[in-house]
């Protein structure tokens, strides 16, 4: 089993947005804004070799919208999906699982692309994952959200045949059908977002995605203002982060621009980082 970090570039978001209710006078020591409160974020993904599965996780932003969309948030150090993948040795075609761990568009968009006026997946051969509560969720999206599900983002991966969904339990790690990957549901960010839960050795790596966007996000409060369900949000933390550093699992980070990895410890003001650190470095 192999396991690779992908980074496909940096983007900007608002810094209230990022932090919520959080003010700006404790959030700034930690992440650095520019003139305009914006701060630089990343789409970091996973593309994971079992033997028989080549599994992507999420697919970052894409490059399909025009370049008033990509405007907005100010792209840098960009790299294509495609280019990403052939780094470590990939080519699209082999890709045999595509993991959504929820359908906003910086997590999505990587998944479909424009042939001529046709818009169809960008991996021919994989089976598309989502979960069928977070799907009709997405497909009939609430105006708080509608903004970050785009439709050209996700019809076409039903349309094509391509999609199947991970049956929620009830428990606090859903066992799937795919090798080595089980997920953590939670629904404070979006309703049924999925947190791939991967088993490498005798270790367990918690894909964060948008639960946890980076290390500044670990105290218990420290919740988005993206959130639906902020409360929600601040529960789910709690747990999640309680059996994290009690079972010793590695945190990956999709949006965290500096830091990759890290592993937990408990401190008299909750659960925080222990050591920062990579995939590499830690496998």
């Amino acid at each position: 089993m192999k396991i690779h970090s992908l980074n496909t570039g940096l983007f900007k978001l608002d810094g209230g947005a990022m932090f919520g209710v959080v003010p700006k006078v404790l959030w700034s020591k930690h992440i650095q804004a520019d003139e305009h409160n914006l701060c630089n974020w990343t789409t970091r993904l996973l593309l994971i070799e079992t033997g028989e599965r080549l599994i992507l996780i999420d697919t970052g932003l894409g490059d399909k919208q025009n370049d008033k969309f990509f405007s907005h948030y100010y792209l840098s150090n960009t790299k294509t999906l495609e280019k990403a993948i052939s780094e470590v040795g990939y080519g699209l075609d082999q890709v045999t699982d595509v993991i959504l761990t929820h359908l906003h568009f910086d997590h999505c968009g990587g998944a479909i692309q424009h042939n001529g006026s046709l818009l169809e997946p960008v991996f021919k051969k994989a089976t598309y994952w989502s979960s069928k509560q977070h799907w009709d969720w997405a497909v009939n999206p609430n105006p708080r959200e509608k903004a970050s599900f785009l439709s050209e983002n996700i019809l076409p991966i039903q349309e094509s045949g391509q999609l199947k969904f991970i049956e929620r339990s009830e428990d606090l790690i859903t066992k799937s059908p795919i090798d080595y990957i089980d997920f953590v549901f939670v629904d404070g960010h979006t309703e049924g977002m999925m947190l791939p839960l991967i088993s490498i050795k005798d270790k367990k790596i918690l894909y964060t995605a948008d639960l946890l966007p980076s290390t500044v996000h670990l105290p218990i409060p420290w919740v988005m203002g993206y959130d639906t369900k902020p409360l929600q949000t601040v529960k789910e933390k709690k747990i999640i982060l309680d059996h994290a550093v009690q079972n010793d699992w590695l945190l990956f980070f999709e949006h965290d621009a500096i830091n990759e990895c890290c592993t937990l410890k408990n401190t008299e003001k909750g659960v925080r980082v222990d050591r920062i650190t990579n995939l590499k470095e830690y496998l």
